[in-house]
């Protein structure tokens, strides 16, 4: 048996301590259900449950990219988010993105403090027709799978204690305040007049930045470096995922309209429209560049174009939804090609996807946005108002930036306190072993820890 260090005791202490801690909370009466529309409060369960889906369908899309020997580390790290963030987000992390505003910039830490109120029977102002639980609960999912993004710009080389710091110092000090800035009545970028419907910035810019800073601070892969070419470890897993996010960014974009409601309905519309024209248009562009049309293309394409009409999606009107996914595949694709040419070791290339695709998809909602669809919103410059376009570009810059240099700073904390790179003898003999005690390869599942091999045919 491996002698235990203190910084292994370290972890299950603070967990132990909140724990504990929860035992303490006042409790107060339940909310009235007449106070609700039942319409409403179903739709956004479903949706919740289906935004939820999408951290699995992140686990089979990176897992199936990645070289054999790191499957199981690479999904774990997706799934192991929902554990961490789901604890966070009840102790501290609602209250920092949606508590009582501190200048605009942060909630106070004491507003829900461990969802202290927030089962009161209050409503959020900005969804008045659904409980401040639900509500809390549809925007856990978005926190969970945040960070999940990033793992797959540093995935192979990364090691599992230093992700799990990651996750919960990018939870608290990247995400939590963005949330408030965007998503908060008297957030700094609400006021400001940005528009984010459903987390272009929140979610997607701030993942694609702080991926950007973790393969820099981690720098390259071995075969990177030796320019090997990696074959996916099973395309199929990939296409799994591809249908798990889709599936599941109906949830994400048509419940962020917060209502059963003809909005949700647009938003579902412009959801499905931008995947299918940007998997398309992945796929035809490869074909103008040589290429042959490929299962990875088309997937890769479809995800690149749910980011992009994510901001707009309940701005926009659903046949310009086309243009936005086709428009947006066709810029990260080119992204993509562009960090092939550098020495950045983007693994899955989240940053060309994510941050590229998220930047592209509200600049085009500073475009096409219209008070038609959404009374609440504003006209973009394609009805004649250019300077939403330019307030979008603002909310970009200050979103982009912020998320690259804070991720940067806690990457190289955390490697102050360990290691945060596996060392090249565990990176060689990969992640899964070395990290997990557990061996995939397709046709066998080894738990190390068991001896136990499982078979099956396939």
């Amino acid at each position: 048996m491996n002698k235990i260090q203190f910084k292994q005791i370290v972890p299950f202490v603070i967990f132990a301590i909140v724990a504990i801690a929860a035992l303490f909370v006042p409790l107060h009466p339940n909310f009235d259900e007449g106070k609700y529309n039942a319409a409403d409060v179903g739709w956004i369960m479903v949706a919740t449950a289906l935004v939820f889906l999408m951290t699995p369908g992140l686990a089979f899309f990176y897992g199936g990219m990645v070289h054999r020997k790191n499957v199981l580390s690479t999904m774990i790290k997706s799934i192991v988010s929902a554990g961490v963030i789901s604890v966070l987000w009840v102790t501290v992390g609602f209250s920092l993105a949606f508590g009582d505003t501190i200048h605009g910039l942060i909630g106070n830490p004491g507003t829900y403090l461990f969802f202290d109120g927030v089962n009161s029977g209050h409503a959020w102002s900005l969804a008045p027709t659904i409980p401040l639980t639900l509500f809390a609960l549809f925007q856990l999912m978005f926190a969970i799978i945040t960070p999940g993004l990033v793992v797959g710009a540093v995935a192979e080389r990364i090691r599992f204690t230093s992700y799990i710091a990651f996750i919960v110092l990018f939870a608290l000090f990247v995400y939590s305040p963005l949330a408030h800035w965007t998503w908060h009545p008297d957030g700094i970028l609400f006021k400001m007049g940005v528009l984010d419907f459903a987390g272009g910035t929140v979610v997607h810019i701030s993942a694609g930045m702080a991926a950007l800073a973790g393969a820099i601070v981690l720098k390259r892969r071995k075969v990177h470096m030796e320019h090997q070419e990696i074959p996916p470890s099973n395309i199929p897993y990939v296409l799994i995922g591809t249908g798990l996010l889709w599936f599941g960014w109906f949830g994400f974009n048509a419940g962020s309209a917060l209502g059963s409601t003809s909005l949700a309905v647009s938003a579902f519309a412009t959801t499905n429209i931008a995947a299918g024209a940007a998997g398309l248009s992945w796929m035809f562009f490869d074909v103008l560049r040589g290429r042959k049309p490929s299962v990875l293309g088309f997937c890769i394409g479809a995800v690149v174009g749910l980011v992009a009409i994510t901001p707009g999606a309940g701005f926009v009107a659903i046949p310009h939804s086309i243009f936005i996914g086709a428009l947006a595949a066709i810029i990260s694709n080119l992204a993509v090609s562009w960090k092939q040419k550098t020495t950045l070791d983007d693994t899955l290339d989240v940053f060309p996807c994510h941050g590229v695709g998220g930047i592209a998809g509200m600049l085009l909602t500073g475009v096409f946005a219209t008070k038609t669809v959404n009374p609440a919103g504003v006209d973009g410059w394609f009805y004649g108002n250019p300077e939403f376009f330019f307030t979008q570009l603002k909310g970009v810059l200050i979103v982009g930036i912020f998320s690259f240099v804070v991720s940067f700073l806690i990457f190289k904390i955390i490697n102050i306190f360990q290691p945060i790179r596996v060392s090249s003898e565990e990176e060689e003999e990969g992640l899964d072993v070395s990290q997990h005690n557990e061996k995939y390869s397709q046709g066998t599942l080894i738990v190390m820890s068991t001896g136990v091999e499982v078979e099956h045919q396939g």
